[in-house]
C-alpha cells in the first residue's frame, strides 16, 4: 500500500464513518479496488483508530464529564446503549466476519440503509426530546441499531441516527447521541482488533503508510462529524438515501454480471 492508496482509504474511513453511508461497505469497496483485502484487519485497526481521535477531539469534554460522573444520566445511556451493541457483535461475530469477506450482501445493505435514512428524515422536523429526556430504553433501543450496523453496509451512524429520531429525539441531540455512543465501540473494535492481530498472522503494511492512512481518517472524520451536525439542523438526509440506493443497485448489477 502505497502513501497515495492510504491517503484515499483514510478519506473514505474518515467521512463514511459519520456520514450515513456506511463505513465498512465503502472500505471494502477501496480495498478490493486497490487489491489491499489480505491487509483488511491490520489497516481497518489504524482507519478506526484514526476517527477514534477525531471524536476524542471533538467530544473531550463531554466524556471528561462522563469520567468524572461515571453515574451521570449521560454516563447510563452510553453504557446501556453499548451494552446490545457488545452482545450482538459478540454472539453473531463469526455470521458478520463471514459475511464480510464475501461481500455478498452489501449491495442489498446499502439499500435498506437508503431506506432507513428516508423514513427518519420525516421526524427531523418535529422531534422534540432533548437529552435530559432521552430514556434508557430509547437508549437501549438505539445500542441494538449499531449493533445490527456490524452488518458492513448498514450504516452504523445512519441507524443510530434514525432510531433516535424514530424516538422522538431532536436532531441535533440525535447526532450527539449517535457519535458519543460510538466512542465506546470504535475503542471497543480497535481493541479487540489488535488482539486478534496478536494471535493471528496478517500482511504488514509500511509504518509510513499507515500514518497516512490514520492521519487522514482522523481529520476527515473530524470534517464529517462537523459536516452531518449542519447537515442535520439544516439539511435532508434523503440525500444520502438516494446516493446509497444508486450505489446499492450499482453493486449488484455488478455482482450479478461478474463485473465486480
Amino acid at each position: 500500500m502505497d502513501w497515495l492508496e492510504a491517503a484515499i482509504l483514510g478519506i473514505i474511513q474518515g467521512l463514511t464513518e459519520f456520514l450515513p453511508i456506511s463505513s465498512t461497505g465503502h472500505l471494502y469497496l477501496g480495498r478490493h479496488f486497490f487489491g489491499l483485502d489480505e491487509i483488511g484487519l491490520f489497516l481497518d485497526t489504524m482507519l478506526h483508530f484514526g476517527t477514534l481521535i477525531a471524536l476524542v477531539i471533538i467530544y473531550w469534554k463531554e466524556l471528561w464529564k462522563m469520567i468524572q460522573k461515571p453515574f451521570s444520566h449521560l454516563s447510563l445511556l452510553i453504557l446501556l446503549g453499548t451494552i446490545p451493541t457488545v452482545v450482538i457483535g459478540l454472539a453473531f461475530k463469526d455470521f458478520f466476519e463471514e459475511i464480510s469477506k464475501t461481500g455478498i450482501t452489501i449491495g442489498w445493505e446499502f439499500i435498506a440503509t437508503g431506506v432507513i435514512l428516508w423514513m427518519a428524515d420525516q421526524f427531523k422536523k418535529t422531534n422534540t426530546k432533548n437529552l435530559s429526556q432521552i430514556k434508557y430504553r430509547d437508549a437501549l433501543l438505539i445500542g441494538t441499531c449499531q449493533g445490527l450496523a456490524i452488518m458492513p453496509a448498514l450504516s452504523r451512524s445512519g441507524l443510530t441516527i434514525a432510531a433516535a429520531l424514530f424516538r422522538g429525539i431532536d436532531k441535533e441531540t440525535a447526532a450527539f447521541f449517535s457519535f458519543l455512543l460510538s466512542i465506546p465501540s470504535i475503542a471497543g473494535a480497535v481493541l479487540w482488533q489488535s488482539i486478534e492481530m496478536v494471535s493471528a498472522p496478517v500482511e504488514m503494511v509500511s509504518l509510513s503508510s499507515l500514518l497516512v492512512a490514520t492521519f487522514f481518517s482522523a481529520l476527515f472524520g473530524y470534517i464529517a462529524i462537523k459536516w452531518m451536525i449542519s447537515i442535520l439542523q439544516k439539511g435532508s438526509l434523503k440525500r444520502f438515501a438516494i446516493y446509497v440506493w444508486i450505489l446499492g443497485i450499482f453493486i449488484i448489477i455488478a455482482q450479478q454480471t461478474k463485473f465486480f
